[in-house]
């Protein structure tokens, strides 16, 4: 038998891709040779041709940064059991949990959440669970001081029966058979722990009725008459394992940092470093998780599988991972992925391929960090901090002697947290204070990155600039399981704060090519970055190549080759290869055709709705007209199968978000009714508008068929008459500047 001191706790295994390799060159060439084509021909033709050669030159372009992302996919297969074997005492983890807002992200999805992570196969004395709360809600507050009671019971509870799924709603929603067993010491623990887990769900959904928990007295003072924007900060142990027991109940904190209105807050990225300073001052772990709200822990062994790559010694390369990266996977997702938000395959492939390169992007949740790192440590330094290292980093901390200490503990790998947590309280008020970073470097060279909506994707850019690496897990079961927005609203709003996010990076210092101009971020990686932070540019080719079959049908001009031409086969090939090969993919990952069918659909929505208003947001930053805003997304944790078909239908609001692809839709119906009924003028060179227009007008239709059917549609399944009107207006506009064109 093989000596288990000597293997490795994780390995990099290639992915075969021959094949994607073959479709993803043939694809290539084609849109290469069809540049050519237009290019040759480009004196012979018009506007619409040059627009034409424009937009199939991004996608080309894009085409090429997708080939050298996914050209190399790696997966990562972590040996947990081995870890144990390898380190003589696992080292602590500090678990920070975001939430917002209690409307949006109702606290009860924020308690399964933390319940989850305090009952995860890890010594409990190793572990602190520090919930932020930035709307200062009393009704959050009350709900983790309700869930620690429960805690004391669910726990003991799930390791004693080996509980996998360890989120109460998700493992009361099933059999007890199914996640357990069927002995009847453990049925009646089972039933006993169900009645006091829907006890608690009551409290908690009658806390949220009544607004209010209590009368704002005694543990709950520090609540009255405050203003979600203005208020103290507010720390509370709520629960502390003064026995170091490692089968007990982990720390568990409560704080809601101080906010002011002069006050710059940096929203989620600010929440961030207040709990990495906070935690720093109270545990100090060497490693930190952090989850959104509404990511629970779906495998009780996720933080053993993370420490794998993060411990393991060895080669030069593996001591250079920085942090572990899940993926986003998805509870009770909408059957065929109406909203295309589940983002399976993206991270089937897309994510295996960069983690052939330096490794994942941070993604926000889901992700162990190490506390040296987000401190501002390199690479190269990491073995053994020098004096002078570690006073430039420490310089940057801040006026609280007490952070600078723990942060010196930190970046030496001390470890040496307070006895009691209570006697790190009043210097964590003074590092939650709003007005505390000024002055410091807390945002720039220290902690989360602020200067983007999207800080998650920020930070880890700017680590991996400094040469670390980052792993891609995938462990079975997933090792965290959230919620995907299930409106046309929500849905828009989280793909426009994504854009809206990216965009801000690329137009910055942080760019990727500065990163690998001036740092050591590697030329792939770099190329990988790009197509991320490009999403929303894509979103004004894709505009004017959609409305170009319409321009075409209404002016009777064209600007694809006619069905004789033998060239017309380069763009027939370049439709069905890709098409067919895109389909492939989402076989092979499981999904059906109609998932590929409303992704391919939903790519297009976002593209010119969500992404074309992130764009234009970011353009009026840059240009000192108005500042992007943090949008909070709606969490929603109900999963009724029986209304399936009712969530899956496109809902819309007010919001001008929807007004761009609604304009487009009645722009193509225009265009289609004018060439049905001949009401065309005369082509100028004698090939006017052909089926190649006709075919893609009526494709973006299809895609469009939400917004057709809102159109009809009522309530909140219907486009407001305002966004109607409005639109029907821009589409004359559009036909009456096509006419003019075609008479002049």
């Amino acid at each position: 038998m093989a000596n288990q001191i000597a293997l490795p706790l994780y390995e990099k295994i290639p992915r075969k891709n021959t094949l994607q390799r073959v479709f993803d060159i043939l694809i290539f060439f084609l849109l290469l040779s069809l540049l050519i084509y237009r290019f040759l021909f480009l004196k012979n033709h018009g506007l619409t041709w040059f627009l034409a050669f424009l937009c199939e030159s991004w996608f080309t372009f894009t085409w090429a940064l997708v080939i050298s992302t996914k050209w190399n996919p790696v997966e990562y297969k972590t040996h947990p059991g081995r870890l144990l074997q390898r380190v003589p005492e696992l080292p602590s983890v500090d678990m920070f949990v975001t939430t917002a807002d209690p409307v949006l992200e109702p606290p009860l999805i924020t308690v399964n959440t933390v319940l989850s992570l305090l009952a995860i196969d890890y010594p409990a004395h190793k572990l602190a669970c520090y919930v932020s709360d930035d709307g200062c809600s009393p009704i959050t507050y009350y709900s983790l001081v309700e869930a620690s009671k429960f805690a004391k019971l669910w726990v003991p509870f799930c390791k004693k029966f080996n509980i996998h799924v360890r989120a109460p709603f998700r493992y009361f929603s099933s059999n007890p058979q199914t996640f357990g067993g069927s002995s009847s010491d453990f049925l009646q623990e089972w039933k006993r722990m169900k009645d006091e887990y829907e006890r608690l769900s009551r409290k908690i959904e009658d806390a949220v009725q009544k607004s209010v928990p209590s009368d704002f007295t005694g543990d709950f003072a520090e609540f009255s008459n405050i203003e979600r924007k203005n208020h103290p900060a507010i720390i509370k142990v709520i629960w502390e394992n003064k026995t170091s027991l490692p089968d007990g109940l982990p720390h568990l904190i409560y704080i809601s940092r101080e906010k002011r209105p002069k006050h710059l807050h940096h929203y989620k990225a600010g929440a961030m470093n207040v709990l990495a300073r906070v935690s720093g001052l109270m545990t100090n772990a060497p490693y930190m998780l952090n989850v959104d709200c509404d990511m629970f822990v779906n495998n009780p062994k996720t933080a053993l599988h993370a420490m794998c790559p993060l411990l393991a010694m060895g080669s030069k390369s593996e001591n250079k991972i920085a942090f572990s990266q899940f993926p986003q996977v998805f509870y009770d997702g909408l059957k065929d992925d109406p909203y295309g938000n589940q983002m399976v395959v993206l991270f089937k492939y897309m994510g295996h391929g960069i983690a052939g390169l330096q490794g994942p992007f941070y993604s926000g949740t889901g992700c162990f960090h190490s506390r040296k790192v987000i401190y501002g440590l390199s690479p190269d330094d990491v073995d053994s901090v020098n004096e002078k290292t570690a006073n430039n980093i420490l310089s940057n901390f801040g006026s609280s002697k007490e952070l600078i200490k723990s942060g010196a503990n930190a970046l030496k790998g001390k470890t040496d947290p307070p006895l009691n947590l209570s006697n790190s309280i009043q210097a964590s008020y003074q590092v939650s204070g709003s007005g505390y970073e000024y002055g410091t470097s807390w945002g720039t060279k220290v902690g989360w990155k602020y200067g983007s909506t999207t800080e998650d994707a920020h930070t880890g850019l700017m680590i991996h600039k400094r040469g670390w690496r980052s792993a891609f897990l995938t462990p079975n079961p997933p090792a965290f399981l959230g919620c995907a927005p299930s409106g046309g609203p929500s849905a828009a709003t989280q793909q426009k704060r994504w854009v809206t996010g990216l965009l801000e990076i690329l137009f910055s210092k942080s760019c990727p090519i500065f990163a690998t101009l001036f740092g050591e971020l590697q030329f792939r990686q770099c190329l990988a970055y790009l197509w991320v932070l490009m999403w929303g540019l894509r979103s004004i080719p894709e505009l004017c190549y959609a409305a170009l079959p319409a321009y075409c049908l209404i002016t009777n001009s064209h600007f694809l080759p006619k069905v004789q031409e033998p060239t017309v086969y380069v763009p027939t090939a370049i439709f069905v290869i890709y098409n067919v090969y895109i389909l492939s993919e989402y076989l092979r990952a499981g999904q059906s055709i109609r998932a590929w069918w409303n992704n391919q659909r939903m790519s297009r929505i976002n593209t010119v709705n969500a992404w074309l208003f992130g764009f234009l947001s970011v353009i009026l930053k840059l240009l000192g007209i108005s500042e992007t805003v943090f949008e909070v997304t709606q969490k929603d944790q109900s999963s009724d199968d029986a209304s399936d078909a009712e969530a899956g239908r496109f809902t819309f609001n007010e919001s001008p978000i929807f007004l761009p692809g609604t304009t487009i839709l009645v722009v193509h119906l225009t265009a289609l009714v004018v060439s049905l009924l001949k009401l065309q003028p005369p082509a100028r060179d004698g090939h006017g508008s052909g089926l190649g227009e006709v075919f893609c007008s009526v494709y973006l239709v299809l895609c469009f068929w939400p917004f057709l059917k809102g159109l009809f549609g009522k309530g909140r399944h219907g486009i407001p008459s305002s966004t109607i009107c409005k639109s029907t207006a821009l589409a004359l506009l559009f036909v009456y500047f096509c006419r003019r064109v075609a008479i002049g």
